[in-house]
């Protein structure tokens, strides 16, 4: 069973005890019943699943119950709080210290995406500020050392390799303290995998690990494998001394309950998860989070997070345009800008409440990052009068000759044109509303700031603007204002971030 299967079964079994007449012991039996055939089809470990059905049950005595009490959520917090333990062994995980070099080894199996993932978290350090580099010591594989080049040079890491020299050894000494010399902060060194445990990978590890002293050993699982995981795990565990795991991999189609499960083989924190190919479809792995998605609960939390990294807050030009009611075309072509900052579509979207892990495919997140593009493109060939004039679509519309120029420079039609001013302009009208809203961008409780039929309004507009079908995924109007508290109370009093509107205006 794949993972969006898994979570749809799990909260199916807790919406059937919702649906309970009467909370007893046998409605928690038959509600256990279904998650537990539901973690076994995914692949998790038996003796896992045996663990958290009696955990589960033992925390809950309907005999010592005092009356009063919600036996519903506290079933469901207790199914939630095991299912988080399956992810989680406890284990505080490693981070880098800025200013000071960390020495990253990652160790894997071969056709595990180590490689890819090298640069993946490369990349991922760089965007976060940190002077980040990549060695390749992988010399079994042929075209090991060309894949990592490909890579790094995509994505403007240095690295460093040698066509010539066999010692893998040698090149991950020499590779690193290259790189400690220059002062770089995070240094990953990609190791050789097998295609089985072979005593010889082993042996390796260790030489390079004892060349290079790294500071973590991170080992890279492929959740497509289900439960030969574990016993990857075990013998990884117990050769070197693996502090971290990422599992790649783990899209919506993959069966990861044995790859999750494996965590528990090495007490060792998951840190990453891979959720595709590309370089920025990877993320830090929560377990309150993780679980969270994957029962179509969101995660606010890192939605705020990657909200505020783009510190929107700071573009106090902007807020004070805000403010006066003022949106030009311009503010919303730097809008849609950080929209792609914040990653790929699926990541984001599934950070929302009511949204299912599987909700956008592959080829639905391809065509909202292409109408993005497009828009950004006809954008691209307006002047500046354009951009920053305040009639914002009058403009066009009072002078139709404009609407031909922007078609030829962009290579559209002109009704592509005509479209995109047309989502400006109820994009404008809901940013324009939210900017009159006394209290909006204060600090504090919105709901006592905001006066609630403006807010009533500013969401009815919102739904305007939305697919149906997500809409309804959302909860209907009660999901988008639950959501507008959560995003308000996660960025911890800032008021409402520019992005939020950019985010859903493009749905």
């Amino acid at each position: 069973m794949v993972l969006a299967d898994l979570g749809r079964k799990i909260t199916a079994a807790i919406r059937s005890l919702n649906n309970a007449t009467v909370i007893n012991e046998e409605a928690l039996d038959a509600m256990l019943k279904e998650i537990c055939t539901a973690l076994l089809e995914s692949d998790v470990n038996v003796k896992l699943v045996k663990q958290l059905r009696e955990s589960v049950r033992n925390s809950i005595d309907f005999d010592e119950m005092a009356g009063g009490l919600n036996k519903r959520r506290m079933i469901q917090t207790a199914v939630f709080k095991e299912l988080m333990k399956l992810v989680d062994p406890g284990t505080k995980p490693w981070a880098p210290v800025k200013g000071k070099p960390n020495v990253v080894m990652f160790v894997g199996l071969q056709g595990s995406g180590k490689t890819t993932t090298c640069t993946k978290m490369a990349y991922y350090y760089q965007r976060k500020g940190m002077k980040t580099a990549l060695v390749c010591a992988d010399t079994f594989r042929a075209g090991a050392f060309d894949q990592l080049k490909q890579n790094a040079t995509k994505a403007r890491i240095p690295f460093y390799g040698d066509y010539t020299e066999s010692d893998p050894t040698k090149i991950a000494a020499e590779g690193v303290q290259k790189f400690k010399d220059e002062n770089f902060e995070m240094i990953v060194v990609d190791t050789s995998g097998r295609h089985k445990q072979e005593e010889s990978l082993f042996e390796e590890m260790l030489e390079v690990s004892n060349a290079v002293r790294p500071d973590n050993i991170i080992f890279v699982m492929d959740a497509s494998i289900g439960q030969a995981c574990e016993a990857q795990a075990r013998a990884f565990k117990t050769k070197v001394n693996v502090a971290s795991v990422i599992i790649t991999k783990l899209d919506g189609h993959a069966r990861g309950g044995g790859a999750l499960s494996a965590v528990a083989a090495t007490q060792s924190p998951i840190i990453f998860i891979g959720t595709g190919e590309h370089i920025d479809e990877f993320e830090p792995f929560k377990a309150k989070s993780f679980v969270s998605k994957l029962l179509g609960m969101g995660d606010m939390e890192s939605l705020v997070e990657k909200v505020n990294e783009l510190k929107l807050e700071d573009n106090e030009e902007l807020i004070e345009k805000l403010k006066h009611g003022e949106f030009t075309i311009r503010d919303m072509y730097e809008q849609f800008q950080n929209i792609m900052k914040m990653g790929p579509f699926g990541q984001i979207m599934n950070m929302i409440p009511g949204f299912p892990p599987d909700l956008m495919s592959k080829g639905g997140e391809q065509e909202s990052m292409s109408r993005l593009k497009k828009m950004m493109t006809i954008m691209d060939s307006m002047n500046d009068e354009e951009l920053d004039s305040r009639e914002g679509a009058k403009l066009f519309t009072r002078q139709p000759t404009r609407i031909a120029r922007v078609a030829r420079g962009s290579g559209v039609s002109k009704q592509e044109v005509s479209d995109l001013l047309t989502q400006y302009t109820k994009f404008s009208a809901v940013v324009k509303k939210m900017g009159g809203m006394k209290g909006l961008f204060k600090g504090g409780d919105m709901a006592k700031n905001v006066n609630p039929k403006q807010m009533a309004n500013l969401n009815q507009q919102m739904a305007k603007m939305m697919d149906p079908r997500v809409l309804q995924q959302m909860g209907g109007m009660a999901g988008i204002q639950n959501m507008m508290k959560q995003l308000q109370a996660g960025a911890g009093g800032k008021g409402l971030p520019g992005g939020l509107g950019g985010l859903l205006g493009n749905r």
